[in-house]
């Protein structure tokens, strides 16, 4: 069973912790440091992608190492506990950002990269707006990842 917890503990630690570098380190230096924005997207863009799917296998064996150590530890125990939810919700949001989200600013990128492209473009418009709502959906994925470890950590503890 402490192998479980541990699984559990550290498929949260890894997601949240690199969900926090992604956004408060890498990103704004990467925008800070680089001459262009294009070239910091081109650095930002391949992260969150690689981040996403850490998050998704982290969410996966979290959810995996809990159902188990539940049923070892509390035959009686729910198998929905408000631990699960709050995973579950960080894989839901994780996974609209990547498979609905990220594709279309990846299209919407490439476009504007081989057309000339005026303030006026909707397709800049439109990236902006996928743009925030990807920050959004991260900010939501940190929060309830916040959630998730309190929660484990208290719940391991007794």
């Amino acid at each position: 069973m402490s192998l479980l917890r541990t699984l559990m503990l550290l498929a949260l630690v890894v997601w949240v912790g690199g969900i926090i570098f992604f956004a408060f380190v890498e990103a704004p230096t990467a925008f800070h440091v680089l001459p262009n924005t294009e070239l910091a997207g081109n650095v930002v863009g391949p992260s969150l992608t690689k981040l996403h799917w850490i998050g998704i296998v982290c969410g996966l064996v979290f959810l995996l190492s809990s159902v188990a150590y539940n049923n070892l530890k509390h035959a009686q125990t729910r198998l929905l506990s408000g631990i699960h939810i709050f995973v579950f919700l960080m894989l839901v949001l994780t996974c609209f950002s990547q498979f609905a989200i990220t594709p279309r600013m990846h299209t919407l990128r490439a476009e504007m990269k081989n057309a000339v492209t005026s303030a006026n473009d909707p397709r800049a418009a439109e990236f902006d707006r996928l743009h925030h709502w990807s920050e959004r959906l991260e900010g939501g994925v940190l929060l309830c990842g916040l959630v998730a470890v309190v929660l484990t950590g208290r719940r391991n503890s007794t």
